[in-house]
């Protein structure tokens, strides 16, 4: 079909039981077969990436499979993280503390190891990053995918979940760890997949580390983790890059949200020709008329993916919905300029997610239906 709108997703899917299982017993420092532990991520990745193409997604990912989340997965890549460090929770949940409760007591928020960094960052090994190409790049060419992509955390996420205790301020932390993260964003873009930067740092640490600060405060500090986003990715071509901005993938108020409008500028300054936002979200849904109303804005190499499917409640969103939440974007910059995407991940937490494994497949392939219905309009 020409103009077809095309269909991919934020990143991580569920997790199977015993890929689970491996990667809590990495976390916990527990013994475990090395060579089985690569076999079953092997093995799920490829199952992914074929329910993927069964659901008639074109631009798969592995699922972050073997990560234990989608930014703290570099303390088992990266030299220099250590200890553990305070939990700190959104501010519209500390608004409802009866709520926030109510979602530690039914295992709602989830627990894993967030380490600081204490000490000089440096590479520790490269055998994960290889591997998790590897398994992605095979699964692809079993299942004839028509491209992938790989999730990797920016420098700002990275310094939200693991915070600095050993350089002199965050901004020499982001600058170090944006000349090492370089390595793995060029290392995937060089072996045929796109890179995914994931950057919640853009929104949701307005509420979670940055809530004493003025929104233009923020603004500055967002601005300054492009700028070190950009100088590692300064020997990339924007067109194999993604960029993902989030207000933080859990139910809640979201009332502490800092709006759209307001990280407009910010967003499009990153060095990425795709960009994916959140619209289904009920506290962001009404904001794609920021992109109608902006749209002189938007350079004409941007190709917007919005979330036209929620990653938080089992609802199967209707394919005439997602063909209308499809339109809004297509009727701004045209059909060759809009992929239709999810809010964010079904999986950003290893072993934790709201919406069923079964469930989150058959978003997906509503997904799918819902852009071809838009495709035809």
């Amino acid at each position: 079909m020409a103009n077809k709108i095309r269909t991919t997703h934020v990143g991580s899917l569920p997790r199977s039981q015993d890929v689970v299982d491996f990667i809590f017993s990495r976390e916990k420092g527990e013994q475990y077969d090395q060579t089985q532990f690569d076999k079953v991520m092997s093995d799920h990745v490829a199952k992914v990436v074929a329910k993927q193409v069964e659901a008639g997604i074109d631009i798969v990912s592995d699922g972050e499979t073997s990560k234990i989340s989608y930014a703290t997965y570099v303390k088992d890549r990266y030299n220099g993280f250590g200890g553990d460090s305070e939990r700190n929770a959104p501010a519209d949940l500390k608004l409802f503390p009866d709520f926030l409760k109510k979602l530690s007591q039914q295992g709602g928020t989830p627990e894993y190891s967030r380490p600081v960094c204490n000490a000089e960052i440096s590479t520790k090994n490269t055998s994960d990053l290889n591997n998790d190409i590897s398994n992605l790049t095979t699964a692809i060419n079993q299942h004839k995918a028509q491209q992938g992509f790989m999730n990797a955390a920016s420098p700002g996420v990275i310094s939200l979940f693991l915070p600095n205790k050993h350089y002199s301020s965050r901004e020499k932390y982001l600058q170090v760890l944006g000349d090492v993260m370089k390595q793995e964003y060029e290392t995937i873009v060089d072996s045929g997949l796109h890179l995914q930067l994931d950057c919640p740092d853009l929104a949701l640490s307005r509420h979670m580390l940055f809530t004493d600060l003025s929104d233009e405060e923020f603004v500055s500090i967002a601005n300054l983790h492009v700028e070190v986003l950009n100088h590692a990715l300064r020997d990339i071509d924007k067109s194999k890059v993604r960029v993902h901005i989030c207000w933080g993938n859990y139910e809640g108020p979201h009332i502490c949200d800092i709006p759209m409008n307001k990280m407009f500028d910010t967003l499009m300054k990153v060095d990425a020709q795709y960009l994916l936002f959140e619209t289904s979200n009920p506290r962001h849904a009404h904001e794609w008329t920021i992109f109608r109303d902006r749209k002189s804005e938007i350079p004409q190499e941007k190709v917007l993916i919005p979330g036209v499917i929620d990653s938080t409640t089992n609802f199967v969103e209707h394919p005439e919905l997602i063909a209308q939440r499809l339109q809004r974007f297509t009727d701004i910059v045209g059909k060759e300029r809009v992929i239709a995407g999810s809010d964010c991940g079904f999986g950003t937490f290893a072993g934790f997610g709201a919406v069923a494994p079964d469930i989150a497949y058959a978003k997906l392939a509503s997904l799918v239906e819902g852009a071809s219905l838009a495709s035809s309009q």
